[in-house]
Order: C-alpha cells, then structure tokens, then sequence
C-alpha cells in the first residue's frame, strides 16, 4: 500500500493544485455510463484519488529517527560499565 506524503498538504498551493487535478479526474468520471459495473466504477475512483494524490504530494519518505543515546551518551555508558567491572 502507498503512503503519501501528508505534511506536504498543509501547503496551500499543493492543496489548490490537489483540488484541480482531482475535480478533473472526477469531471471525466460523470461521463460515464450508468449501466457499468459498480466494481468497475468503484476501482476508476479509487485509481483516479491515488493518482491525483500521488503526483500532487508525492510519496511519503520513511526518515530513520535519531537515535536517542548521543555521543556524549555513550560515553557515560562505556564509563559505568568500566565501573560496574571494576567493583566485581
């Protein structure tokens, strides 16, 4: 499943041009005939609300969080071992 990058839609600009390109999806979707498929029809607004969201925000990139043990850290830990070794 595709996850979108939702922070990019806190932008007004990416919003009007969101609202654009999915009112043109949906303008070519009253075309068609009532006598479809409802699974069919289901599938063509489905597709056209993930391509319009797709080029319009852009894929959501996984970023690795920073680690919460620093430098400075890790240097107090190594020193606390060192010490609980020494007391054995």
């Amino acid at each position: 499943m595709a996850r979108f990058n939702l922070k990019t839609f806190r932008e007004l600009e990416v919003m009007k041009r969101y609202q654009i390109k999915i009112s043109k999806r949906f303008a070519a979707l009253e075309k068609l005939n009532d006598s479809e498929d409802i699974n069919r029809a289901w599938k063509n607004i489905t597709e056209n609300i993930k391509t319009s969201t797709k080029k319009s925000l852009g894929p959501y990139e996984w970023r690795q969080q920073n680690p919460w043990v620093d430098v400075e850290c890790a240097r107090f830990l190594d020193q606390r071992k060192q010490a609980q070794m020494q007391w054995s």
